[in-house]
């Protein structure tokens, strides 16, 4: 009697499990599927371009005289003013050469004036009295020269900047054009980052009299705290990379900006009424981006989108969508072409809203 009970019992427990396992069966198989559609408005899209930082003025410092260095004044990374003396170049040679041509002109002057005594009594012709006068000219013109000379010795800041490392030392023997440092002046600064040509040609047709503001976002990834302006664009495209480069203007009042950096520039631009989805919609094929719509007969058709821009965690489509169109938004992986399925609709706004879009 135990054993019909029993049997009884493990019947009736059978019976339970696979019933439930049905149920689950056929709930799984009315699996509902989120479904959005695309929404249209204005936005704004951020764009990063990386860039190389220059100092508006950046010059080499070269040796004008040859000699032996003789003296240094400042220290490299140092702040000079415009006509600070930096270098000093051995100048002996040169002031004995100065020297020797004020002797010369003192010497051509008085045979001057003595042939000028005698013009003015009628001893000597007048050409006589031009050839003294030359001659004066040509001994003044020498000792300016020699003047020029000594003062190539003193090497002195052509502008307010920062010294940069050297590249001689004291007592280097330099020949004229040897390189002694470089000057920087950093009180603004030329950043230049490269467009592709379709964004050049966005740019131009879009272009108004009100000059392109942007930012800067350091190495550090901090943004800089001050605004450039897009004040040229270069001549050329680069053949080989079909880039234009951009020169945006920024003041570094504070000289946080040296020569030589890098970082990125960062614009926005303004796009009216733009088709936006959620970028967990798409699938990738081939490179090529996809998304599932739904027709009117609730089956999964795949269909290639072309990406306009994109936004964090958004994308704005320039074709293969329109406004009403309805797509999976979820479970992408769980569907197959032509497959009828059962959804539900989630609020387009709703879905962006929890997406961190920033949309006008």
């Amino acid at each position: 009697m135990a054993k019909k009970v029993l049997l009884l019992v493990s019947a009736f427990a059978l019976f339970l499990h696979t019933s439930c396992d049905s149920k689950k069966e056929g709930k799984e198989e009315k699996t509902h599927f989120l479904v959005t559609t695309p929404v249209k408005k204005d936005t704004v899209v951020t764009k990063d371009y990386v860039c190389q930082i220059h100092a508006s003025n950046h010059i080499e410092l070269r040796a004008q005289e040859r000699g032996y260095l003789q003296k240094i004044f400042v220290d490299e990374g140092q702040f000079v003013r415009k006509g600070q003396l930096l270098f000093q170049i051995m100048p002996n040679l040169y002031q004995a050469e100065v020297q020797k041509a004020q002797a010369e002109a003192d010497f051509v002057k008085i045979e001057y004036q003595n042939t000028k005594k005698l013009a003015d009594k009628n001893v000597v012709s007048p050409n006589e009295l031009a050839m003294a006068k030359a001659k004066l000219d040509k001994a003044n013109a020498e000792l300016a020269l020699m003047r020029v000379h000594l003062q190539f010795t003193e090497i002195r800041a052509p502008f307010d900047g920062i010294v940069d490392k050297f590249h001689v030392r004291l007592g280097s023997l330099l020949d004229e054009g040897d390189l002694l440092t470089n000057l920087s002046d950093n009180s603004k600064m030329w950043v230049y980052y490269n467009v592709p040509e379709s964004e050049y040609l966005d740019y131009k047709s879009k272009a108004s009299n009100s000059k392109t503001k942007v930012n800067l976002i350091m190495a550090n990834n901090e943004t800089f705290g001050y605004t450039g302006i897009v004040e040229t664009i270069e001549a050329d495209f680069n053949n080989e990379t079909g880039n234009i480069a951009f020169r945006a203007t920024f003041p570094n009042p504070k000289g946080l900006l040296r020569h030589g950096e890098t970082g990125n520039v960062q614009t926005t631009i303004s796009l009216k009424n733009a088709l936006l989805i959620p970028q967990k919609a798409t699938f990738e094929v081939l490179e090529k981006k996809y998304v599932y719509v739904i027709d009117k007969n609730n089956e999964v058709k795949s269909r290639a989108i072309t990406i306009a821009a994109e936004l964090p965690h958004i994308f704005a489509i320039s074709s293969g969508l329109s406004e009403g169109d309805k797509i999976l938004l979820e479970g992408l992986r769980l569907v197959k072409e032509n497959e009828k399925i059962e959804y539900k609709m989630e609020d387009a706004t709703h879905v962006l809203s929890h997406l961190e879009l920033y949309a006008e």
